[in-house]
C-alpha cells in the first residue's frame, strides 16, 4: 500500500473517529482508493453509495485544512460522483 493511502487512512480517521453512516470512498489519483462506512475507515476499492476523486495534492490539502472540501469542487479540484448529499456531509466534518 502507497504511504499516501497509508497517511489518508490516519487523516481520515482522525477526523471522523470510528466510522460513517454512508459508504464512501476517496479516489486519490495515482495512488489508490480509502474506503469510510460504518467499520472506519481502511484501503480499499469497492463500490460506495459516493465516490470522491480528487489528485494527492488537493486530497492532503483538504486533509491539512488549508482547501475546504466546498471549494476543492467548486474549483474542480475534486469531483463527485453519487450521492450529493453525503458529499456535503461529508464535506461539512472535514471542513
Amino acid at each position: 500500500m502507497s504511504e499516501v493511502i497509508n497517511a489518508a487512512v490516519a487523516a481520515l480517521s482522525a477526523k471522523l473517529g470510528s466510522g460513517f453512516d454512508s459508504t464512501v470512498k476517496f479516489a486519490i489519483t495515482g495512488e489508490g482508493a480509502v474506503m469510510v462506512d460504518s467499520d472506519g475507515v481502511r484501503s480499499g476499492d469497492e463500490d460506495a453509495d459516493c465516490t470522491l476523486t480528487a489528485d494527492p495534492d488537493t486530497f492532503q490539502s483538504m486533509m491539512d485544512g488549508s482547501l475546504n472540501p466546498t471549494a476543492a469542487f467548486m474549483t474542480g479540484k475534486l469531483s463527485v460522483d453519487g450521492d450529493m448529499s453525503i458529499a456535503m456531509k461529508l464535506g461539512a466534518m472535514l471542513a
